[in-house]
């Protein structure tokens, strides 16, 4: 494509971007929007379709590791950058959501927010949400990290941190790698060791959320808590 040909093309892409919203561009050209800043003078477009092709989303394109995007021919620092740095902006507005508001009245910003952080890492991560007394969040933070299908998680730390943090109640929230949500028979065990070492110092836990790339579960909400 010849860079007079790839200028006319990457401001129709914007002008239809900007007139009729994201959901009207496919994901490939969507990420071309995206690979525009660190490719200022090339097509974009086969670039977008092999990262796509190699990682099967949107979504996975950004949350793939940065040693895993260079991979990709054509792909140097620039782009790897770009794409991690789209990924932190939609975590940060994702975290932003939720913030200052009581959690359990903002559930869909909270599931919204657990899937943007997680939902397509490659090893399990174990994250919590520590609230306060009127179920606001006082912090998230990534307890542990761990294989592709287990993350160590201490009911003692969970505990500690907690105090530490002052917090009245907490969700628990962690990922499934393999897509599927379903909770394991450690998962269960693990939540209820969390409830019976929190619930003496009046901690109570609101839930707890598995993320896959397909869906979630909730404790909760399958009557396991």
């Amino acid at each position: 494509m010849s860079e007079p040909h790839f200028a006319g093309h990457r401001a129709r892409l914007r002008a239809r971007f900007l007139e009729a919203g994201p959901d009207a561009l496919p994901d490939y050209e969507l990420l071309e929007l995206v690979l525009f800043r660190a490719l200022p003078r090339q097509d974009t477009k086969p670039l977008a379709k092999a990262l796509l092709s190699r990682f099967g989303s949107f979504a996975e394109v950004l949350s793939a590791p940065p040693a895993r995007l260079v991979e990709v021919e054509g792909v140097g620092e620039a782009v790897a950058a770009e794409l991690k740095i789209i990924q932190a902006a939609a975590q940060r507005l994702a975290r932003g959501a939720v913030r200052d508001r009581p959690v359990l009245g903002s559930w869909s910003q909270v599931l919204d927010f657990c899937r943007a952080a997680m939902a397509f890492a490659e090893r399990e991560e174990f994250r919590i949400l520590f609230l306060d007394k009127r179920n606001q969040l006082i912090a998230d933070e990534v307890l542990s990290r761990g294989t592709i299908d287990h993350t160590p998680v201490y009911p003692r730390e969970v505990v500690k941190r907690a105090l530490e943090l002052s917090a009245s109640a907490l969700i628990l929230v962690h990922n499934h790698p393999s897509g599927d949500p379903t909770p394991s028979t450690a998962d269960i065990h693990m939540t209820c060791k969390i409830v019976e070492a929190a619930a003496p110092l009046g901690i109570t836990l609101h839930d707890h959320l598995i993320i896959g790339k397909n869906g979630h579960a909730s404790f909760r909400g399958l009557g396991l808590m």
